[in-house]
Order: structure tokens, then sequence, then C-alpha cells
């Protein structure tokens, strides 16, 4: 009988061992190592190796036998692309689907990934051959939440099934050019001696369906579970194997839901898309900076409005700061959608370059609308949000401020500034409080913006 060859293989960061042990080297986390079967070893499958390549089977991942080609007479015309019928998922998708390309789409249970890929497929399959498979929904549930959401059910073709062998089997019959798995973690195959969603059959059954849309040119979309703190389940390796990750977030509390890239080699990275979801699935926000700034109409101290850049664009959103005297001997600093260390850097910034002692108060950051805030733009609306809390006054509603806060001190500026201040005066706001390097050359009309190189001079412009 052939020997077994076994790995082990780390679910946080791919890592593979020979043997297992309870620290991965690379990542140092704890008791991630997973058994992975590698297929059996030994005469046969030399045999059935050196048979393949005497009989001219060979192929590499895509499917074709690899030869050197000059740099130089390589075409480098775009990749034909097609729209998904939602402008929002085209953007964060690069532009479109790219056919042979694999996609993932991960998110927590309820976010609505299956409704959106449901809403994408049921419009393209008026227009070409596609296929859904459902693996943890039956083929009625699926029809019902069609018929639920209104949408043309007439021209595709659903699936239930979760053996790989079967898939690959109808995929070949009926060649769609978009599939859809739902979802990767329940697929499993015969060759792997493991229970479905072991990193072992994640990981084979993901690079099989890869496989086949490479070498078909079918554009295939995996839909992937997420862990409680929010990260992708599963073994890592499968975010190398694919063309292009995306995660659909969004709390049960609020009607939105973002779209955001986490790679893609087709289009840009942190690339975000809004959607609601609505009785009639979920609908694309053609103008997101409007939902964030639905501001209250009552005038409050520690609020101000920043223009972050995501992706490639801009969007205006509403940070809000609240300090209060602490009644605890460590007074407590909360951030949420910002990043919890770069709090207490800034407010040590605060007081030592901008005279403002806080270290007895209670300071408290949120973004409104749920949106994280990544970039370090936000650094000087969040410190001017403070201090309007802490010294409870309100900031003029019609300002926009965005600008890096260094440790000595100084406004550093930030990347597409002029596109920033074009935002904010099209959404009517008059004045912007600004890095003096990303200053206008020539005035926006209807804006006054002020530039500003050391964050005291920020905190005097706040007087006037």
């Amino acid at each position: 009988m052939a020997k077994q060859k076994t790995a082990f293989v780390c679910t946080e960061c791919g890592s593979d061992y020979r043997k297992w042990q309870g620290q991965c080297n690379d990542c140092g986390t704890w008791n991630t190592l997973s058994e992975v079967r590698l297929g059996s070893s030994g005469g046969s499958g030399a045999a059935s190796a050196r048979s393949s390549a005497l009989s001219g089977r060979r192929g590499g991942f895509a499917g074709a036998v690899p030869e050197s080609r000059l740099l130089d007479d390589i075409d480098c015309e775009d990749v034909a692309r097609f729209t998904s019928g939602t402008g929002e998922f085209d953007r964060v998708l690069g532009g479109g689907l790219v056919p042979g390309s694999a996609i993932l789409v991960g998110g927590s249970p309820g976010a609505g990934k299956s409704t959106l890929l449901l809403q994408t497929l049921c419009h393209l399959a008026r227009t070409m051959p596609c296929l859904y498979v459902t693996g943890e929904e039956s083929l009625q549930q699926v029809a019902m939440r069609a018929r639920r959401l209104g949408l043309p059910t007439d021209q595709l073709r659903l699936m239930s099934e979760t053996h790989l062998e079967s898939m690959l089997a109808a995929l070949d019959e009926h060649r769609p050019r978009v599939v859809v798995i739902d979802s990767i973690q329940v697929v499993h195959s015969d060759e792997i001696a493991s229970a479905p969603g072991s990193v072992s059959q994640v990981r084979e059954c993901a690079a099989a369906l890869t496989r086949f849309a490479k070498q078909s040119g079918t554009v295939l979309l995996l839909v992937g579970h997420v862990t409680k703190d929010g990260s992708l389940a599963g073994p890592k390796v499968l975010e190398h194997m694919i063309d292009c990750s995306i995660l659909l977030e969004g709390s049960d509390d609020s009607r939105f839901r973002t779209l955001r890239g986490q790679k893609n080699r087709f289009g840009a990275v942190n690339e975000l898309g809004i959607f609601a979801m609505t009785d009639g699935g979920l609908r694309e926000v053609r103008n997101p900076s409007a939902i964030f700034l639905d501001r209250s109409d009552e005038v409050a101290a520690g609020s101000a409005v920043m223009v972050v850049w995501e992706g490639t664009r801009p969007l205006l959103v509403e940070i809000q700061a609240l300090v209060d005297e602490s009644q605890l001997g460590n007074p407590r600093r909360v951030a949420v959608g910002l990043e919890q260390n770069r709090l207490a850097m800034l407010l040590a910034v605060l007081h030592r370059h901008g005279g403002l002692q806080v270290g007895d108060q209670d300071v408290f950051a949120n973004v409104v609308g749920g949106v994280k805030v990544l970039e370090t733009s936000a650094d000087l609306a969040l410190l001017m949000a403070i201090v309007s809390s802490f010294r409870d006054r309100v900031l003029p509603r019609d300002m926009v401020i965005f600008g890096e806060v260094g440790l000595s001190g100084e406004i550093r500026p930030v990347p597409s500034g002029q596109e920033r201040l074009a935002e904010a005066a099209k959404h009517g706001f008059r004045r912007a409080l600004v890095p003096k390097a990303n200053a206008p050359k020539h005035a926006i009309p209807g804006m006054q913006v002020i530039p500003v190189g050391k964050l005291g001079e920020a905190l005097d412009a706040l007087e006037q």
C-alpha cells in the first residue's frame, strides 16, 4: 500500500512544516498547525508521472505547457473585462470581471454575500451562461430568495452539490462563463481523507476549482466564511492562490454594507464599495459621502468632517470625539473605526506641542457610519474634534479637515489633496483646514483654504 505524504500547514500565515510543532516559526502563533495530506507516494505515482510526460499530457497551473518568451514580445493590451451589472461591485473588482480569474468573497453570516452574488448572476445569465452552485442551501431556498427579491430567474442554472468531482464534471459539461461556489468550506473531495472544511479539503478543492477557471477562462466566485475576529476562515494559502479577495462588512444595526478589496491582481487594493440592504436586495450607493454626512440638525461640540481616500476616490465622513473627566486612576482611551495606538500617540503630541493636558480625561473617538479609517489623513481632524469637545466649542459646520500629524507637531501632507478639496467643495463646504503642502496653487471658487504647518497654527485657526 502506498504511503501517504503529509505536511503541517499554519492556518494563519500558510507556512508548512514536515512535522507538527506547537508554535509557528514565521508568525509566532501557537497551536495553528494543521495536518494536510499531500497524496500517495511510491512507484505507481512515479510511473504515472512518467507516462503522463511521455504521452504529452503535461501542463502547469493554467493547463498549458510552460514556455519562455522575451519580455519585449509580450502583448501588454488590457485584459478584456465585462461588467457585473453593479457599478460599486465593478469598482472594487478594478473595473469588472476578468475571464479566468478566481475571486474570493468573504463576510460574516448575514452580511449579504449570497444575496449579492445571486443578484449578479441573475442579471449576467440574461447575456451569458452562468451557474450557481449552492452547498449550504437547497435549491428551493435559493429560488424563494430570488423570487422574493424580484430577480429574473428564467436563465440562471442552479445546482446543489458539495462533491468536488461532481462539480468539475458539471462545469465541464455546461461550460459557464461565470460560476459561484457557495461556499468553499463545504466542498469535499474523495481523494482527501479529511472532513469538509479542514485545511486539506479547503486548500485542495480551491486549487482544483481555480485550475479549472484558468484553463477554461471561467470567472470563479468563491464564498468564504470568516472567523469571530473577522478574518477569513481556512488556510492563508487560499488567499495566495486566488486573484482577488474582497470582504463584505456590515453591522446588524445598520442597513449599509461596505465591500472592501483586500487583494486584487487586476486593480487597486482597499477599494471601497457601498451598498444599502433593502427589501429588494442590495442596492448600490452612488454617492456614499452623502450618507456618511447625514449630520444632526443640533450643533454639538466634538464633531468634525474629514476627507479620507478609499481606493481611487475621496470619501467625506464625520468623526466624533468625547472628552470627559475620568473617575478612574487610569483614564480610558476608546477608538471605534480608528487605530487605538494611534489615538494614544496623538494625545501625547497634543500635550507636548499643543499645550493641552488630557491625561486625566477619558477620551472616546468614533467614525460615524461604521467606516474603518486606516490612513493617517484623519490625524488632524481627530485632534480638532478632541479639542472641540475638551473646550466645549463647536467647530464650523462648513469646515472640512484633513492632514497627518507628526511626532514633532508638524502637519504633513497627504496624497491627492486637490481631489479631496474638490470633493468637499462639491458637497457645499466653504472652509478647509489642510497642510501647507496640500494648499492649492489656484483658488477654489467659494472655498477658503487655511494652510497650516504646525499643530499650534491649527489650534490658532480654530480660535478665529
